[in-house]
C-alpha cells in the first residue's frame, strides 16, 4: 500500500516514576488496549488525523515530535496502513468517545498491547525518547545482558569436546609421528 489510510499516535508523558505511554481501550472490545488511531479524512494529513484521534479517543492534547514507522495490518478483513507519530503530552481536553485510557510504563505497555506490530512501534518510540532524554531503556539493558549470557554459554559449549552417542570416552586423534616422504620420480 503506497499511502497511509490511518493516522495513529504513541503519546508519552514524563512523570516522577519515569515515562508513561498512553493506551486506549479498543472500540467495541473490553480490555484490549491499543494506540489512538483513526481513518484519514479528506484533505487531512496523517499527523492531523493522529492529533484529532488522540483528542477524540483519549481526551488528551499532544504535540507531534516525530514520525514513526508505518504499519500494515488487517482491520475487519481489509488491509490498512497506519502512519504512527511520536507525540508529547500537552494537557487534557474533552473526549468525544467514551473509552477508558491508561498511562503505563514501558514494560506494562508492552504487555498490554496484543499485536507484535504495535509492540515494535512502542519499542521504536521508547528508543527515540530514551536517546533524547539520555536515559537508556531498561528493557534494552536486560535484553543485552540476556543475549550476552546466551553468547557466553554457546561459546563455552563450543569449547567443550563433543560426546558421541554410545561412547563413554572420547577418543582424541593424535597426529601420526611419521613424516610423509616425497618420492621423486626421475
Amino acid at each position: 500500500m503506497n499511502r497511509s489510510t490511518h493516522g495513529g499516535a504513541v503519546v508519552f508523558k514524563p512523570t516522577g516514576e519515569g515515562l508513561r505511554y498512553l493506551l486506549v481501550e479498543a472500540s467495541g472490545t473490553r480490555d484490549r488496549w491499543v494506540f489512538p488511531k483513526g481513518r484519514i479524512k479528506n484533505r487531512e494529513t496523517a499527523a492531523a488525523t493522529a492529533l484529532r484521534e488522540v483528542a477524540e479517543e483519549a481526551g488528551v492534547r499532544a504535540r507531534p515530535v516525530r514520525r514513526l514507522r508505518r504499519v500494515e495490518q488487517k482491520q475487519q478483513g481489509k488491509a490498512i496502513s497506519i502512519a504512527y507519530f511520536l507525540m508529547a503530552y500537552a494537557g487534557r481536553t474533552t473526549p468525544l468517545d467514551k473509552r477508558r485510557i491508561r498511562w503505563l510504563g514501558f514494560d506494562e505497555a508492552v504487555e498490554a498491547l496484543d499485536l507484535e506490530k504495535s509492540r515494535r512501534v512502542l519499542r521504536s518510540a521508547d528508543r527515540m525518547v530514551s536517546l533524547a532524554t539520555g536515559k537508556a531503556p531498561q528493557l534494552r539493558v536486560r535484553r543485552a545482558a540476556s543475549r550476552l549470557a546466551g553468547w557466553l554459554v554457546r561459546g563455552a559449549r563450543a569449547l567443550l569436546p563433543r560426546r558421541r552417542a554410545g561412547r563413554r570416552k572420547s577418543r582424541v586423534r593424535r597426529p601420526s609421528r611419521r613424516r610423509h616422504q616425497s618420492v621423486m620420480v626421475r
